[in-house]
């Protein structure tokens, strides 16, 4: 008996919770006559903390990238309140998906690649049949050889973001640290960042899969249907 997959979190309420309500706290709440610049940047941080703890207290496991985007939310909180230069918040913004893309990379090193965590995961793959057919047509080290470039090609998305993120910061981050206006650009850096950094972000990794996805059909002589997940080929078939 297959073993069900746990329930996926709504894309819309995660899209609201950590993008769209908080934008609109910091640019239209935090204003003197409203919550003012310091309470609207806590209570603007409070939902993509809250919902990330409670995504990871739900899911019963430590997801590595969940617990970089919380602490990244907490040193922009931090930064804020504390009145520190806009440059620490750019260079935090870069690093936090740059340790993400070395950590990708020194995995490799690792019994664990972070890349079969991320890309290869249970929801989207077969991974035991892929493993199975690995083994049977004696692919098994190709493979491994071929994860190498991908988790380049992977990490690389996340040094493009560190890039952009950097860039965006410094942009749009002009105003002194503790005032309605510093407290509106770093809402308006939240905002336009899912467009700037996680759109060309997506793009490679959505490359990098693609190209996760011919390397199996090839090694393994599946075709696409077979890989997915068994729950992704009952809805395929659902559909």
């Amino acid at each position: 008996m297959s073993k069900s997959p746990k329930k996926e979190e709504n894309p819309m309420i995660s899209v609201m919770l950590n993008v769209v309500i908080p934008v609109i706290i910091l640019t239209y709440l935090s204003k003197d006559k409203y919550l003012g610049p310091t309470w609207g940047l806590v209570v603007a941080l409070i939902l993509p903390i809250g919902y990330g703890l409670h995504t990871l207290i739900k899911q019963h496991r430590a997801d590595f990238v969940s617990i970089i985007g919380i602490i990244s939310v907490l040193l922009t909180g931090v930064f804020g309140i504390l009145k520190l230069p806009p440059e620490w918040i750019a260079c935090k913004e870069a690093a936090i998906p740059l340790i993400i893309g070395l950590a990708i990379v020194i995995s490799l090193k690792t019994p664990y690649p972070l890349i079969k965590k991320i890309l290869m995961s249970e929801k989207i793959f077969n991974v035991e049949l892929l493993h199975e057919k690995l083994r049977e047509k004696g692919t098994e080290a190709k493979f491994e050889k071929r994860l190498i470039g991908l988790t380049w090609g992977l990490a690389s998305s996340f040094f493009l973001s560190s890039v952009l993120n950097y860039g965006l910061a410094k942009i749009i981050l002009k105003s002194e640290p503790g005032t309605e206006a510093f407290t509106a650009e770093i809402g308006k850096m939240t905002g336009m960042s899912y467009i700037v950094v996680m759109l060309p972000s997506m793009a490679v990794m959505t490359l990098v899969l693609i190209a996760l996805i011919k390397t199996l059909t090839h090694l393994t002589d599946l075709k696409m249907d077979a890989l997915l997940a068994e729950h992704l080929q009952e809805e395929k078939k659902e559909e």
